[in-house]
């Protein structure tokens, strides 16, 4: 019996559910660089006033980032499981989601404080700027979306590596496809939201860009809460 009180939590057999992807994915979808860049994009495309190819090109670069973030899951996936660090990496997801959580909780008291953010670099945004200037058509868009998903995944990806390290161990591919497409969904579906308010008319760039700037700490802060929730639960499930 007193074993069984003070066995520690195995995190190697937690199975990954709904509401756990689904936080994480959310976590994911509001980060502020995201919008920040779908904005920049439809701010140089509506300059010309065609609405229409403005939408296009919107969707062309939210599905870049839907399809380089999956491939990129995939990718990750295996090379955890090839290199044989996934049992290693996957005891350490719940100490990963509360670490990312606090960062976050301290970009909403001290934003930009210790000299980093959890966002894109600040030094990044003038190229990503000039790439997106550059994103005139939809093909263009797509291209330029790839990039920015590999600019963005290194400093905001956290949610979904931790995503990944629990698929790593438990699930096979045949779940774990279903699950990366789900959480992608997810993760797109604000940038898709603010497209089509913007194409309708019921917000604007501008508008957008000024309710992004006013609520940045606040988007920190529920991400910090989110991902700290995450790692407790998943740590001492």
């Amino acid at each position: 019996m007193l074993n069984s009180v003070c066995k520690m939590p195995n995190p190697v057999n937690l199975a990954p559910t709904l509401p756990v992807i689904t936080g994480a994915a959310f976590v994911d979808s509001i980060n502020p660089c995201a919008i920040a860049v779908l904005l920049i994009l439809l701010a140089t495309l509506l300059a010309t006033g065609d609405k229409k190819k403005a939408l296009k090109t919107g969707i062309a670069f939210i599905f870049a980032l839907y399809l380089t973030y999956f491939a990129l899951g995939i990718g990750l996936i295996g090379i955890l499981n090839l290199s044989g660090f996934a049992t290693i990496f996957h005891q350490f997801i719940g100490i990963l989601a509360i670490v990312i959580g606090a960062f976050n909780i301290k970009d909403y008291f001290w934003y930009g404080g210790g000299g980093f953010v959890m966002e894109i670099p600040r030094s990044w945004r003038p190229k990503l700027k000039e790439m997106l200037s550059k994103a005139t058509s939809p093909t263009a868009a797509f291209f330029i979306g790839i990039v920015v998903t590999l600019f963005k995944l290194p400093c905001t990806g956290g949610p979904y590596i931790f995503v990944l390290g629990l698929l790593s161990q438990n699930l096979s591919w045949v779940k774990e496809i279903p699950i990366l497409l789900y959480y992608n969904l997810v993760f797109v579906f604000p940038l898709i939201i603010i497209s089509g308010l913007i194409y309708f008319g019921y917000s604007s760039v501008e508008k957008a860009d000024i309710w992004k700037e006013k609520n940045i700490k606040i988007l920190h802060l529920v991400a910090g809460i989110v991902m700290i929730a995450l790692g407790v639960l998943v740590y001492w499930n």
